[in-house]
């Protein structure tokens, strides 16, 4: 008989094989969904990705969030283009929740590399990570990365749609599928012979699908490059468009909840008598919290409006949550006395720093600071469901549709196959779409809704004070110039909140087991290009109990402004123009430096870089920052004005994000990320008080406003390349371009966000 140890030996060099052998193998497809696609009436699918109907309306489905960003007409683009399809007939659709669509480079663009790096470990890991993330991974929109990760996958559904379409053709005409063409949606021959996608797609289906599709050849696109209108604009334009909040079943009720004012708490008890004997109202009872979220008591009602007021008469005694008592003073003092006792995690290191600080004829020290920030999307935290006979309906706008569902089922306690998650449009989301606490929270309600389906919508102060917020941050910096003014050594660790961990614990029930370690909070700090020959970057993180989370640009939304705002500061120290400064920093940085010199030129960028123009004084000021894959460069030229306040006259950005699919959605995300990035920069920041958040509205939490908009100038940069990030990419580098611009004006450096001056208010300026 076998000894225990035997076996287990046995067992564990088995298993040893099988992963080296699974290791070894190429990534699985990503073309074949793992059960067959739904179809309608007169619909043939012909993989994954592509349904084509009788009428010859091509469906391409989605299988990300459409957000704001253009993600489905992007997409939609791809397989139109290898598909030769007519872009008229194009249509798209949710796909459903199935391995094939799990976001792949979303993970792979986590792992804890620099871009230049180019090592083989690098490549081995990216390698099993995306072997990983093709299994056992989920679909996710975030991280710019849906273009980047579908732009292979997407191609080959068309491209093999495309090839299974001339192969019905050819066998229906009896001639050589090479002798046929596709033109716009129709399948020609020199003989005459002529049918339509839609004639032929039945047959197709019917065909092999080709292994290794031909892809086009760049020269040869129609499609990808051009600036196509949105796929779904005339429907938002016209109030079609469905987003979460406009779900509205038959029977459905509407549900508000009152959530207890520190996060995290829950009810200790509560009167609902009052509330319940309102008329319309159906339902007052406490809900917990769910997902890192915080508990409540809800109400069910006829109209929102009902229960919106029965709120107001509850009486309620609170179990409070572990930010009691935190301010933010408490939160300064913790992240400062961290990093007087630890440095962290290096995340990058090169050369000896202490010995070149030792020797440098100068040197410059500085510490920053970035404030915790709510998402505040345009459209509300809200949710749909349905709880009916042992199954769930749910419609929800999601960033993370598969972790959804898994909690909903567990919620409930049944199978994921009998949720069915409808995903809809959403009206903005930054990141908090990514948790799912307020849709494992609206699905208890609905529980409580006797079959019918109830939506739970939170107020503007709900939204506002119940999110996890983009982690406050400090970061501190020495550095040392020789006596030409030549960067020679750069000290740099910062501290804040991990979000990886806290996301990790909530939605996947990993234990945060205090490591010191998340590259979303020291992106844009290490993984920059600047060429320094001694180098120390690190990373500390702490722990405080503000729910923290994916915030749009994530750390590079704080860390650009850090780096960049230092990097001024040292141009200035060297009595360099900052423009030619970092030039000198990005000697094997083609890529990079071209992108600068590109704003520089679209900007005639100056030295100085302060002038006088009809008696009004202006300066402009830079920054470059590369993230998720792009690299993005800006000038902000600033002025006075009346009433001693600054303007914001215009913005030059120029982004190198690989080819350019569509450059009309591109200078949109950029505008949209610029503007965003301006509102954190002069007027957000989330505040405590004994632990609860103090904002609660725009008017406390602002946003720059159509008539303050500055001018925007955008430049996309030519590439061949594989495209990447765009969505965020633009975020990053405004603030400290303003930031360097206040300080060639004013000659006061501002090392902390938002952007307060002691004597002068922020306004900008009308474009024109």
């Amino acid at each position: 008989m076998l000894k225990r140890r035997t076996f287990l030996l046995g067992g564990v060099g088995a298993m040893g094989a099988l992963v080296i052998g699974w290791s070894a193998l190429p990534p699985r497809q990503r073309l074949v969904a793992s059960a067959p696609m739904p179809v309608r009436a007169g619909e043939a699918a012909l993989n994954g990705y592509v349904k084509i109907a009788a009428d010859n309306t091509v469906t391409v489905m989605m299988c990300r969030a459409e957000m704001g960003q253009g993600v489905h007409t992007g997409l939609a683009m791809l397989v139109a283009e290898e598909l030769d399809a007519n872009w008229a007939d194009i249509r798209v659709a949710n796909a459903p929740l199935d391995s094939i669509y799990n976001n792949i480079e979303n993970v792979t663009g986590d792992l804890p590399f620099r871009p230049d790096n180019d090592g083989v470990a690098k490549e081995l890991a990216i390698w099993f990570t995306r072997k990983l993330a093709r299994d056992f991974g989920t679909i996710m929109t975030g991280g710019s990365s849906t273009i980047n990760d579908l732009w292979q996958p997407m191609r080959e559904a068309g491209a093999c749609a495309r090839s299974m379409l001339i192969a019905a053709a050819a066998q229906r005409w009896d001639v050589k599928p090479a002798d046929c063409r596709v033109e716009k949606g129709v399948v020609l021959h020199d003989a005459g012979h002529r049918a339509t996608f839609g004639q032929l797609a039945p047959e197709a289906a019917r065909q092999p699908m080709p292994r290794k599709p031909v892809l086009k050849d760049p020269a040869s696109f129609t499609l990808i490059g051009k600036p196509l209108a949105r796929i779904e604009a005339a429907s938002k334009m016209d109030g079609s468009a469905v987003f979460g909040i406009d779900v509205v079943p038959d029977g459905l009720l509407y549900a508000s909840i009152a959530m207890c004012p520190t996060p995290g708490g829950t009810v200790r008890r509560f009167d609902g008598s009052a509330a319940a004997a309102l008329p319309g109202v159906h339902k007052v009872f406490a809900v917990g919290a769910f997902n890192g979220g915080t508990g409540g008591v809800a109400v069910i009602a006829d109209n929102m409006f009902v229960a919106m007021h029965a709120l107001d008469v509850l009486t309620i005694e609170w179990n409070d949550g572990p930010t009691r008592g935190l301010t933010d003073a408490e939160v300064d003092r913790r992240l400062s006395q961290a990093l007087d006792e630890s440095e962290g995690h290096a995340w990058y290191r090169h050369g000896d720093v202490e010995a070149a600080l030792s020797r440098a004829a100068q040197t410059v020290t500085a510490q920053y600071r970035a404030p915790y920030l709510a998402h505040a999307a345009l459209e509300p935290v809200n949710c749909t469901a349905q709880v009916k006979d042992g199954k769930a309906t749910v419609w929800a706008a999601t960033q993370v549709p598969a972790v959804a569902r898994m909690h909903i089922a567990r919620l409930l306690g049944i199978g994921t196959d009998d949720v069915d998650l409808q995903q809809q449009l959403i009206g903005g989301a930054f990141g908090r779409r990514l948790e799912v606490d307020f849709i494992a929270q609206a699905v208890a309600i609905a529980r409580e809704g006797q079959r019918r389906p109830v939506q739970t919508l939170w107020t503007r102060p709900q939204d506002m004070r119940h999110d996890f917020y983009r982690p406050a941050c400090l970061s501190r910096f020495r550095a040392g110039l020789d006596a030409q003014g030549r960067l020679i050594a750069w000290h740099n660790t910062s501290v804040s909140q991990s979000i990886v961990a806290k996301w990790l614990a909530r939605n996947y029930g990993i234990p945060d087991l205090g490591f010191n370690v998340d590259k979303t909070m020291s992106e844009g700090a290490f993984d920059q290009p600047y060429e320094m020959p001694n180098v120390w970057i690190g990373q500390r993180l702490i722990e405080l109990p503000v729910p923290v989370g994916f915030w749009r640009s994530v750390g590079h939304s704080h860390q650009a402004f850090f780096v960049e705002s230092f990097i001024d500061e040292l141009a200035v120290a060297a009595r360099k123009d900052p423009v030619a400064f970092r030039a000198g920093l990005l000697t094997h940085h083609p890529r990079h430096l071209a992108v600068l010199q590109k704003v520089a030129g679209m900007s005639a960028w100056r030295a100085p870089a302060v002038w006088s123009d009809k008696g009004v004084k202006h300066a402009r000021g830079v920054a470059l920052h590369e993230a998720f894959g792009s690299v993005v460069a800006q000038v902000a030229d600033v002025s006075f004005a009346a009433r001693n306040t600054i303007k914001v006259n215009r913005v030059y950005c120029a982004i190198d994000c690989g080819m350019p699919v569509n450059p009309n959605l591109i200078r949109q995300q950029v505008e949209g990320g610029i503007v965003f990035g301006l509102s954190a920069a002069f007027k957000e920041a989330i505040t405590l008080d004994d632990g609860a958040v103090v904002q609660s509205l725009y008017s406390a939490f602002d946003v720059v406003r159509m008539d303050e908009c500055p001018d925007i100038v955008v430049a996309i940069m030519p590439s061949q390349g594989h495209p990447q990030g765009v969505g965020e990419a633009a975020v990053p580098p405004i603030a400290p371009a303003v930031a360097n611009a206040l300080f060639a004006l004013t000659g006061t450096r501002f090392r902390s966000l938002p952007l307060q001056m002691p004597l002068y208010s922020v306004e900008a300026t009308c474009p024109g």
